[in-house]
Formats: structure tokens, C-alpha cells, sequence
């Protein structure tokens, strides 16, 4: 028996359609944040840019990093 473990087509399938609901979800925050910022700043509230921008950093790192795991887990066929 192998010891390392592999993964068939369709277990690899519903991790990448779990992998694409969190970056739509994710993609999603990151354009009401973008859309609830701009009401903000253009109404005269400069408190909110540098907190959003962070939490829109906070995502895009989630992103590259369910990217990279995408990438090793096609890697590993």
C-alpha cells in the first residue's frame, strides 16, 4: 500500500467547487467593501479607507492563497 494519499477525480473536483464558492464569496465582499467605502469617503467619511483597505488585503491573501493550493493540488496528480 502507498503511503501517500491520492486523490480521485472526483474528490479533487469537490474541493475545487468548494475553492470557487469561497473566492466568489470572497470576490464579492471585496466589492461591497469597495462599493460601501466610496459611499463613505465621498460623503465626507475619511475613517473608513484605511480599515477597508486592510480587510480588501485580507482578501486578496485569501485569494492567493486558495490560488496557490489550486496550483499544488493539480501539481500533485
Amino acid at each position: 500500500m502507498s503511503d501517500k494519499f491520492t486523490m480521485n477525480r472526483r474528490q479533487r473536483r469537490t474541493i475545487l467547487d468548494g475553492i470557487n464558492l469561497l473566492v466568489i464569496v470572497l470576490v464579492l465582499l471585496q466589492l461591497w467593501l469597495l462599493t460601501a467605502t466610496m459611499n463613505a469617503f465621498l460623503g465626507g467619511d475619511h475613517t473608513v479607507v484605511w480599515p477597508a483597505a486592510i480587510a480588501s488585503l485580507v482578501c486578496l491573501g485569501l485569494n492567493v492563497g486558495l490560488l496557490r493550493y489550486v496550483f499544488l493540488l493539480q501539481r500533485s496528480r
